[in-house]
């Protein structure tokens, strides 16, 4: 079984990177992918655990792009993490994610939510590549009481259009295709049916896109039906997998249960460049 789409503690996720990739084997996984947010940080020690028990990591990484203030995740897979162009360039992506986290815990704090945002943004600052965004200050607000859950804290305080949400600023989905192309991966656009910018798929295929995350915790039969269609309208591989942050949320059961199709796989990487 694949899944190509999983997340640990060096971005927003509950499980250290071993954990996951152990947990993911005791699911019948044999291939994986570890997709933190904009950064590799998880992947060593992920790969020394799939080693030794004797499953396929697939390296990855979820980035996000910003298309009219909105986010737009690009999943890339089978990248150089060592790559001095997407070194980079995420360390770029990390300091965008500093100051929004500061803007974030201003707006808050104005509203009377008080956290430590400081102690947020100092993860980012360490040096070891992890990544915080809105998933962690949520919980933050969890433990201060400011809120029952992640769910909560985003449906109040964080989701957009809410009083302590500000925009993501950030590079354009072509820039991040082109970073990807250069570290010697490929692109495909994460859950399109959630982030509902179909425009953008011709587009993005003009520009080196070369799949799309058909397969998700999120999509139901006739969205993944759809998306299957588009990806062969614009001569686009397949890709997916579970979203699988950890054991509790929307997706906390959908480790091993979201997964794809190894002709898909095998379709996805004969586009590797």
């Amino acid at each position: 079984m694949i899944d190509l789409h999983l997340h640990t503690t060096a971005s927003d996720g509950r499980l250290q990177p071993s954990v996951l990739v152990s947990r993911a084997a005791e699911c019948g996984l044999r291939t994986i992918s570890v997709t933190d947010h904009d950064t590799c940080a998880g992947i060593a020690e992920a790969d020394a655990e799939a080693r030794r028990l004797g499953i396929r990591l697939v390296c990855g990484i979820e980035i996000t792009a910003v298309e009219d203030s909105r986010d737009v995740h690009l999943l890339a897979y089978f990248v150089d993490p060592e790559s001095p162009a997407l070194t980079s360039f995420l360390a770029g992506q990390r300091a965008q994610r500093v100051e929004r986290i500061r803007q974030i815990g201003a707006r808050l704090a104005d509203l009377g939510y008080v956290v430590d945002f400081e102690a947020l943004a100092s993860v980012m600052l360490a040096g070891d590549g992890r990544t915080v965004g809105r998933p962690q200050i949520a919980d933050a607000l969890v433990r201060a009481g400011h809120a029952r859950d992640r769910d909560d804290a985003f449906e109040r305080l964080l989701g957009a259009g809410r009083p302590g949400f500000v925009p993501r600023r950030g590079p354009a989905p072509e820039v991040v295709v082109a970073v990807v192309h250069e570290a010697g991966g490929l692109v495909s656009m994460a859950h399109p049916g959630l982030t509902a910018m179909d425009h953008l798929i011709p587009r993005l295929a003009a520009a080196g896109l070369q799949a799309l995350e058909v397969r998700h915790s999120d999509h139901d039969q006739a969205t993944e039906d759809r998306y299957r269609g588009l990806a062969a309208e614009h001569g686009l591989a397949v890709s997916g997998g579970s979203d699988f942050h950890g054991d509790v949320g929307h997706r906390g059961s959908s480790l091993g249960r979201v997964t794809l199709p190894a002709a898909d796989f095998a379709a996805l990487e004969a586009r590797r460049r």
